[in-house]
């Protein structure tokens, strides 16, 4: 059960954010500036590529290496096929994971290692084969790290990833706020640079500067009623959310905020784009899961009882192909099942800052949820 008093008691958060991650959404806007200035430092601005790599291949542990690889294979369209390289092992611990090359890597593909760890002897050997095969190998990984020594060793580009003085002490959540923006910006501008995708710096500083504003908007001294992050988090608290996703960004900005949800306060979530999503869940709105199946039993004890499990459908917009939108079917299918519906929607702006301000509401959310659930 939610504890929708804790949401507007900004001490209460405080105390019960345990593991910081309200001050990583906040601070997600200054972690892309670092994150920019380290790309800087080692050197990615003055990269001069000798054209663009045939295919991507992307590493790293968890949903953070996830939803990167989900993130540039999405802006950089079908330019170069972006390729997570899934773990194997038997447990998700760092000693226990290996990672190997697809059998046709070579010297025209780019190896992108992402991890808030560096301590994975796997990526070590990753990064070792790469080497071998002439892949280019880049890393973004917390700074004087096993890795650090593999990739400089093997003649890659290391950089250190924007990590703040609260997060050295334990490791970090790989769906953390600030650890996806520590790792994806400094590959942006990697990509930007080999002309995969359209990241300037410019752009960056737009994407900062647009988390500063969700913050400002999201954070914790905000009211509910006023503060979008936290009206979601109490929406969705009780219920089963079906993420129906619009638009190119959305996509990935939905399946990201499922990932979030479960790891941070277990909390299940489904996931389907627009206009599929109308076929795919509609027999889930018209089973028991929907309002109208099992309504409210007037006998239940509703101190030691909790309410019956429902959907939720959340419509995650973003501009739509060709602007042409099922939104309206979505709604229409959603009521027509009695099924509550929250919509979120960004405001104008460039493909980056409008992902990046999806992605910032669904990461507090997620964090509010967490939080007020555990209380």
């Amino acid at each position: 059960m939610l504890d929708e008093s804790l949401l507007d008691t900004p001490d209460a958060l405080a105390e019960a954010d345990r593991r910081a991650l309200l001050r990583g959404a906040a601070e997600a806007g200054a972690r892309v500036r670092t994150a920019a200035r380290h790309a800087t430092e080692a050197g990615v601005n003055d990269l001069k590529p000798d054209g663009r790599p045939r295919a991507i291949l992307i590493a790293g542990p968890g949903t953070a290496a996830i939803c990167v690889a989900d993130l540039l294979g999405t802006l950089a369209g079908a330019t170069s096929p972006v390729t997570r390289l899934a773990p194997s092992g038997v447990a998700p611990a760092a000693g226990a994971l290996r990672w190997e090359l697809p059998g046709w890597a070579g010297s025209v593909d780019l190896l992108l290692i992402a991890t808030p760890d560096g301590t994975e002897p796997g990526l070590s050997l990753l990064a070792e084969q790469a080497y071998r095969r002439g892949c280019t190998v880049v890393a973004v990984a917390p700074a004087h790290t096993p890795l650090t020594a593999a990739v400089h060793g093997n003649h890659g580009l290391f950089v250190p990833m924007a990590t703040a003085p609260y997060e050295h002490d334990e490791p970090l959540t790989a769906s953390a706020p600030g650890v996806l923006w520590a790792l994806l910006t400094p590959l942006l501008a990697l990509l930007d640079r080999t002309g995969l995708l359209t990241a300037p710096p410019d752009a960056v500083e737009k994407v900062a500067d647009r988390l500063d504003h969700i913050a400002e908007r999201c954070g914790p001294a905000i009211a509910t009623y006023s503060n979008p992050a936290k009206t979601l988090a109490a929406e969705l608290a009780d219920a089963l959310p079906l993420i129906w996703t619009e638009g190119v960004s959305a996509g990935p900005a939905g399946r990201r905020f499922a990932a979030a949800l479960a790891e941070l306060s277990g909390h299940p979530a489904l996931v389907a784009e627009l206009p599929e999503a109308l076929a795919s869940h509609s027999a889930l709105l018209a089973g028991r899961l929907a309002a109208s199946a099992d309504p409210d039993d007037f006998f239940r004890d509703r101190v030691e009882e909790p309410p019956a499990l429902h959907a939720r459908v959340l419509l995650l917009r973003d501009r739509p192909i060709g602007g042409l939108t099922a939104a309206p079917s979505a709604r229409d299918l959603a009521l027509s099942h009695d099924t509550p519906i929250s919509e979120l929607e960004p405001e104008p702006g460039d493909e980056l800052e409008t992902l990046a301000e999806l992605i910032a509401i669904t990461d507090f959310a997620a964090v509010y949820l967490a939080l007020a659930s555990r209380a």
